[in-house]
C-alpha cells in the first residue's frame, strides 16, 4: 500500500526531495548530500536517505517504511547504463521506484508534465523535449570538455583562454581579465597549477565573473553571446518547428535569457517547478499508470 510519494533531484552538489501523501498535497522538502551516480552508488542512496529523513522531519512525521513509499528520482549520471543498473539493484525496498536522468525530471517540473522543451544550464548543459505525441528528445549533455556547451564549465574554460592571451600580451588587459586572473592565483605559475587541477566545477566557478562583467567587457559579453547561440542551437534541434514552449533552467538559465535570439526569447517561459517537483510529478503519474 503506497502511502507517500517522494520526488528526488540529485546531482554532484546536493540532493533535494519533495514529500507528498499519495493522492494528497505536498508535505515538505528536504535536502541531503550529493547523489550524482559518478560519486558512487552507496553515496547516492545514503544522500537520498538523508534528504528523505530531512523531509520527514520538516513535515513532522515519523519516517514511514520504505515499502509504503513510491519514489521517483532524477539523478545525474543515469545516462551511464551500468551505474543506473547498479543503483536500481541497490534499491533499499521502496514500494515503487522510477529512475530517470535529472534532465527529464527538470523537463517534467518546468512544464508540469505537459509537452514543452527545456535547456538546463548549470555546471553543464542538456536539452530535453516532451513532444505532443508523448515521445522524448534529448540533445547535448555529452559532458565536459567536449560538450556541455553554454554551461558554467564551458564559459569558465573560455574565460581562462582569454586570460592566457592577456598575460601573454596577445589581448588587452581589462578589469574582467584581472578578476579572472585573481580568482585563479594571480600570476602565471599559480594559474598553471590551478589549470592543472581544475575540474568542470572549478571552471564553472568562473562563470559568475563573466556574467558580472558582461555590461562593461566586450569579451565577457561575447562569451555569453556565444553561449546564447549554443542554447539556440539546442532549442532548435529539440523543436525545429518552434511550436513548443521553452524554459531555460538551472543556475545560468536566467542570466542567459538576455542572450537568446529574439524569436526564441518570445516563446520562452519561466519554469513552473524544479527538478524535484518534476520527479514528484513523474512518480505520481507512474503510480496512476500513466
Amino acid at each position: 500500500m503506497i502511502e507517500y510519494l517522494i520526488g528526488v533531484d540529485g546531482g554532484g552538489t546536493g540532493t533535494r526531495v519533495r514529500l507528498a501523501r499519495a493522492g494528497g498535497s505536498q508535505l515538505a522538502q528536504g535536502q541531503g548530500g550529493p547523489s550524482g551516480l559518478s560519486l558512487g552508488i552507496a553515496q547516492a542512496w545514503n544522500s537520498v536517505a538523508e534528504a528523505l529523513a530531512s523531509a520527514c522531519g520538516a513535515a513532522g512525521i515519523a519516517q514511514p517504511a520504505n515499502a509504503s513509499i513510491a519514489i521517483g528520482l532524477g539523478l545525474a549520471g543515469v545516462h551511464n547504463p551500468l551505474w543506473a543498473e547498479q543503483f536500481l539493484a541497490a534499491d533499499p525496498g521502496f514500494g515503487t521506484i522510477r529512475l530517470e536522468n535529472d534532465g527529464f525530471t527538470t523537463l517534467m517540473g518546468a512544464h508540469g508534465g505537459k509537452p514543452g522543451t527545456i535547456v538546463a544550464i548549470g555546471t553543464g548543459s542538456v536539452g530535453q523535449a516532451l513532444l505532443a505525441d508523448g515521445s522524448q528528445r534529448e540533445v547535448g549533455g555529452w559532458g565536459f570538455p567536449t560538450g556541455d556547451e553554454a554551461g558554467g564549465g564551458w564559459i569558465g574554460l573560455r574565460a581562462i583562454a582569454h586570460i592566457e592571451k592577456v598575460i601573454d600580451g596577445r589581448a588587452p588587459h581589462s578589469a574582467f581579465a584581472q578578476a579572472v586572473i585573481d580568482a585563479c592565483g594571480g600570476e602565471r605559475n599559480a594559474i598553471q597549477v590551478w589549470i592543472g587541477r581544475a575540474t568542470q566545477t572549478a571552471f564553472a566557478s568562473l562563470a559568475p565573473l563573466v556574467v558580472a562583467h558582461a555590461d562593461t567587457s566586450d569579451t565577457a559579453r561575447a562569451i555569453l553571446a556565444d553561449a546564447g547561440g549554443e542554447v539556440a542551437l539546442m532549442a532548435h534541434a529539440l523543436d525545429p518547428s518552434g511550436q513548443l514552449p521553452l524554459a531555460l533552467c538551472g543556475g545560468l538559465g536566467v542570466p542567459l535569457r538576455a542572450y537568446l535570439p529574439p524569436d526564441l526569447l518570445a516563446r520562452s517561459v519561466a519554469p513552473l517547478g524544479d527538478s524535484a517537483s518534476g520527479a514528484l510529478r513523474m512518480i505520481e503519474l507512474h503510480v496512476r499508470g500513466h
